[in-house]
Formats: structure tokens, C-alpha cells, sequence
């Protein structure tokens, strides 16, 4: 009897819970944004933490195997942590001092010609009479002094709105410097104590989940930490990989800065399918000083490249490494990119990786008992 009185609360609470819900949910939604904006530096710090622990177990199993000794069992983990945050600012030093450089004298070369350009137009002789009647006329026909007390007072009354801009700027740049802090000092301290916090999480299930249902949760975070592992593991393989294809291609092609924009083009590649076309705008503004012609050659060579990588190794490799097949990486990485953006584009297909192996092993369970 008391089961029964206990099971009609609980359906009950539940039932008036989510009826507050629907009927306030603009105070509820409301609510739900405020705590998810205060929670954005934890996640992000969960998500350092992650992804920097795929380095660190890299580190701690192979290269600081200190196991005796109670001094170097206390600082085995501060040392392999400080080795992988010098790899990753190692990969980006060394990525950005070869395309910063190069990118700011092309960009002081393109100045210079246009320099070159204008005053050669300054040079030629009678350029009025080059010009069409219409515009001649129309630039005699305007009333230039009351056009410029227009533009002094438009800029006089968006002084304001200019201040505000750079105040908002200013503000929003220093936001995400704090955030960004405090995500890595909160990455830093679950590294430090992945293993109490593991426990914890452990303690906390074995007290409110019942056996059954426990098991179940562990083997769906197996899954996740399994498919969102593998997917962090070929998504980098398949930037070195494209990386390298650039590069090597460039060569073969004789286009200049084929190292740095392979780099740039790698880099760039961590971002799902659109990413090697950021590192291709930058590859084509360093080789619009050394030819016009070559640069529009290595847009449509960028162009083919990434249709190769996106619709063939891109699935092979991280589809292979997640055990998702290549179709569905496409469409998981089409879905998620419309629904969610950039954010979905990260994080469709080892969610997607995930929810097919969980229903592979159901459909499979479920055969065998049916057989």
C-alpha cells in the first residue's frame, strides 16, 4: 500500500512539475538561458578538459611512466598536463610563424601596388575628358558644400553610436577573454583530479539508480566517451592528412607558400567540411602579390581538394574511426549544421556515431532473443 501512495506522489509532483513548466514557460526559458550563460565557462572548461585528456593519457601511458617514488607520483600529473598545453601552444606558434609573417608583407605588397596604381591614374593626362558626360555632369551639377555639411553632421550625431560600438566591442572582447580564463583554469582542475571526480560521479549513481538501470547509463556514457574519443582522434588525422595533400599538391602545382598554406589549410581543417576554405582565403590573399592568375588557380585547386576530402576521405577516415559509415557522417554533418550551426557541425557525428551503435547492439539484442 505504501508503494502505491509513493508511486501516485511521484506521478503526481511530476505531473504538476510539468504543467508549471508549459504553462510559464517564458519565465521558465527565461530562467533556463540565465543559468546556461553562467554555465557557459564550466562547459567550455569540460570540454578543454576532454579534449586536452586525449594528449594527456597519451603522455602519462607512454613517456611519464613514473611509478616509483611518492615525489614523482605527485608531480607525474602536473608534468604531463604542462607537456600537453606546450604541444598545443607549440603547434599554433609554430603554424602562425609561418603564415602571419608571409600574410602581413603580402598585404603590405598589395598597398604598395595600389599605391603604384593610383598614382599612375594621377600620371595620365586629361582624365576628365576619359571620364562619361554623365558622370562629368554629375559631379558639377552636385551641390558639394551642402553635401559635406550632411556628411559632418551625420558623423557629428553618430558619434555616439560609434562610442557605443567601441564600448560594446571593447566589452565583448574582454568578456570572452574571462570566459575563455575561466575555462581553463576549470579544465585544469579536472585533469588534476580526473579520478576523485570520476569516483564521486560513481557514488552519487550507485545511490539513486538501481543496478539495472546504472548499467545502463554506464554503457550509454561508454558509448559517447567512445565515439566523441575516436571522432577528436580522426578529425586531427584527417587535418594532418589534408594538410599534407595541400601542400604536396601546391608543390606539384609550383604555387608559392606552399608550406605555410598547407599548415594554415591542416589547422583550418579541424572545423568540419568548411574549415579548409578559411585557411584558402588567406592562401589566396598571399598569392595575389605574386600573381593574380595564380591565385584564382589555387581557389579552384582548394575548391576540388575539399570536394575530395569532404565526400571521400572525410567520411572514410572519421566515419572509419567512429564506426560510422560515410553516408551518415554526410548526413549528420548536414543536419547538425542546420539545426545548430557550427556547433552542430562538431557535434553531430559523434552523437550520431553514437545513437548508431547503441541501436546496432538493441536491433542485434533483440534478433537474437526473437531467434
Amino acid at each position: 500500500m505504501k508503494l502505491e501512495w509513493k508511486n501516485c506522489v511521484r506521478i503526481g509532483v511530476t505531473g504538476l512539475l510539468l504543467y508549471l513548466a508549459v504553462h510559464y514557460w517564458p519565465t521558465v526559458s527565461s530562467i533556463a538561458g540565465v543559468v546556461f550563460q553562467a554555465a557557459i565557462p564550466l562547459l567550455l572548461g569540460c570540454a578543454l578538459a576532454y579534449i586536452a585528456n586525449i594528449l594527456m593519457k597519451y603522455y602519462e601511458d607512454h613517456l611519464c611512466k613514473l611509478r616509483t617514488g611518492r615525489i614523482l607520483q605527485v608531480i607525474r600529473r602536473p608534468v604531463c598536463i604542462v607537456l600537453t598545453c606546450l604541444s598545443v601552444v607549440a603547434i599554433l606558434f609554430l603554424v602562425l610563424n609561418l603564415v602571419i609573417p608571409q600574410l602581413i608583407t603580402s598585404i603590405q605588397l598589395l598597398f604598395q601596388q595600389f599605391s603604384a596604381w593610383a598614382q599612375k591614374l594621377e600620371k595620365i593626362p586629361d582624365l576628365k575628358s576619359m571620364m562619361p558626360k554623365e558622370l562629368v555632369a554629375w559631379i558639377q551639377g552636385t551641390d558639394w558644400e551642402s553635401a559635406t555639411k550632411q556628411a559632418i553632421a551625420w558623423l557629428t550625431t553618430g558619434v555616439g553610436g560609434t562610442v557605443n560600438l567601441v564600448i560594446s566591442t571593447v566589452s565583448s572582447v574582454f568578456s570572452s577573454v574571462v570566459t575563455m580564463a575561466l575555462a581553463f583554469v576549470f579544465s585544469i582542475y579536472l585533469l588534476l583530479g580526473k579520478e576523485r571526480i570520476g569516483n564521486q560521479v560513481q557514488r552519487l549513481f550507485k545511490a539513486y539508480l538501481k543496478p539495472k538501470y546504472r548499467e545502463g547509463v554506464y554503457y550509454i556514457l561508454r558509448t559517447l566517451d567512445d565515439s566523441f574519443h575516436h571522432y577528436i582522434v580522426g578529425q586531427c588525422s584527417e587535418a594532418v592528412i589534408l594538410g599534407l595533400l595541400c601542400m604536396l599538391g601546391m608543390l606539384l602545382c609550383r604555387f608559392p607558400y606552399a608550406v605555410s598554406i598547407g599548415a594554415l589549410v591542416g589547422v583550418s581543417a579541424l572545423i568540419p567540411v568548411a574549415g579548409a576554405y578559411i585557411g584558402a582565403v588567406v592562401g589566396a590573399v598571399l598569392m595575389l602579390t605574386v600573381s593574380p592568375m595564380k591565385a584564382l588557380l589555387f581557389i579552384v585547386f582548394i575548391v576540388i581538394l575539399q570536394q575530395l576530402e569532404g565526400n571521400l576521405i572525410y567520411p572514410k577516415v572519421v566515419g572509419t574511426s567512429i564506426g560510422l559509415p560515410g553516408i551518415w557522417v554526410l548526413a549528420a554533418i548536414t543536419i547538425g549544421g542546420g539545426v545548430l550551426g557550427i556547433a552542430g557541425i562538431f557535434l553531430s557525428v559523434p552523437i550520431a556515431a553514437a545513437l548508431y551503435k547503441l541501436l546496432r547492439t538493441d536491433v542485434v539484442a533483440r534478433s537474437s532473443d526473437s531467434m
